[in-house]
């Protein structure tokens, strides 16, 4: 019978709780030899066994894995993060030292997808508007469009900001309606762009010519504040922005006056603060749909983070490759 790899599982208590599943440990006891099914949030409790660890799962509540700890786990192949993004989390001797690295980022992406889906061709059927003067009508105005011209998804137009992992699921989403596509990314390629059906364009582009503006850019220091002013003043009068990714990557003054004017309309399930102040007036605008960033995995959703990670687990056992490797030349460009 072969050799076990030596797991560890090193994350919050609460995390294991509620993430991990007992038929997930059922699956990791069977492809791996788990040293401690109860997680622990240090290293150091770990002792010698630390430097027999081959695998080390970890997830939120974890000490930062830096040269120090790389060095007393000599043996350490695979790390397996029960959790978003790893930058700032895994220092780069990880990839040094040949460890590979795997996350639940494609995981999480599937709900921020989904939201925006719901988001776009909710915008383009103008509910948020005639939701509001159905509200305050309290009759039947029917035929409703009367109350908001050019609504409707077909044929409108949706320019996705960033194919990011999520920019990349919603894209494949919007494949099933009658939607034209504009993608906004420089490190796009015309030809993967072509691939994925989208038309390529400048920002300025996209933002002119689209009913509905997607975010799904990272949090660098080259894309804060990417819309200001200037490129919100190109959207269309009653064009909506969405933006599940980052709320620093619109000017929040900016944003506020657009949208206290009243020209555009805002779904915004992150802003800049997070959590806006009581006196926003984002708060009562009719014209902004404000959710407290619930796009990612909540709930039931999280379960999918232990699913993936837990594959992948299991893959990298039975010495199949991994399906979600985090590769450390592209950490530069994600959030």
């Amino acid at each position: 019978m072969a050799k076990m790899l030596r797991t560890a599982l090193v994350m919050h208590p609460v995390v294991r709780d509620e993430l991990i599943r007992d038929d997930h440990m059922a699956r990791l006891a069977r492809a791996v030899e788990l040293v401690n099914p109860e997680p622990v949030r240090s290293f150091d409790v770990l002792g010698v066994e630390l430097g027999r660890i081959e695998v080390l799962i970890t997830s939120w509540g974890a000490p930062p894995v830096g040269p120090e700890v790389i060095e007393r786990m000599p043996k350490l192949k695979l790390i397996a993060h029960l959790a978003g993004s790893v930058k700032g989390f895994l220092d780069d001797i990880v990839w040094r030292r040949g460890i590979l690295v795997t996350n639940a980022v494609a995981a999480n992406a599937v709900p921020v997808a989904e939201y925006t889906l719901a988001a776009i061709l909710f915008a383009n059927k103008k509910v948020l508007q005639l939701n509001r003067a159905y509200l305050a009508a309290r009759e039947n105005r029917a035929p409703w469009a009367r109350e908001a011209p050019d609504v409707g998804n077909y044929r409108k137009t949706v320019g996705i900001v960033g194919a990011s992992q999520v920019g990349r699921l919603v894209i494949r989403h919007l494949r099933s309606f009658d939607l034209d596509v504009l993608l906004y990314d420089p490190y796009v390629p015309p030809l993967a762009a072509r691939d994925m059906r989208v038309s390529k364009v400048t920002l300025s582009e996209l933002l002119t010519r689209s009913d509905v503006v997607s975010l799904h850019a990272p949090l660098l220091p080259e894309t804060r504040h990417m819309l200001g002013s200037r490129e919100l003043a190109l959207m269309a009068d009653g064009a909506t922005l969405i933006n599940t990714a980052r709320g620093a990557l619109v000017d929040p003054a900016a944003l506020e006056a657009e949208l206290t004017r009243g020209r555009l309309f805002a779904v915004l399930d992150t802003t800049e603060p997070e959590v806006l102040p009581p006196d926003s007036p984002l708060y009562d605008l009719p014209n902004v749909f404000l959710t407290p960033h619930i796009a990612g995995s909540l709930g039931r959703e999280t379960e999918r983070l232990a699913d993936y990670i837990v594959t992948e687990v299991e893959r990298f056992a039975r010495g199949v490759s991994l399906k979600h490797l985090v590769r450390r030349e592209l950490l530069p460009r994600l959030a």
